[in-house]
């Protein structure tokens, strides 16, 4: 039976696991398309002319999901840098001083 003492983890390890999660679905949907694109160009046996229509449909679909997912997977991945900063000593001294000026100017 697991034990009940287990420690909660914090808001910033459940970021990081969920980013972790996020981003590796993603790469594995992209990976995927990737490998649906390269097999229906490559393997799917077309017409002498031209491309049948049912095919040219199904990659421009998979062209419109790829860029939406190497644009999903690059925004993932960038908004990892940003971080949950704490303020620092010079934001508390103004965020204190703009309180005391607002609490001075007053009108009873």
């Amino acid at each position: 039976m697991p034990s009940k003492n287990k420690e909660r983890l914090s808001q910033e390890d459940i970021k990081a696991r969920l980013m972790f999660l996020i981003g590796a679905v993603l790469s594995f949907v992209f990976f995927v398309v990737t490998l649906g694109i390269t097999y229906a160009l490559i393997f799917v046996t077309q017409p002498i002319g031209a491309q049948a229509p049912n095919d040219a449909a199904f990659i421009d679909l998979l062209k419109t999901l790829a860029i939406f997912l190497t644009g999903s997977l690059g925004g993932v991945l960038a908004s990892n840098g940003l971080k949950d900063k704490t303020k620092s000593e010079y934001e508390k001294a103004i965020e204190k001083r703009l309180t005391a000026n607002d609490s001075d100017h007053k009108i009873v």
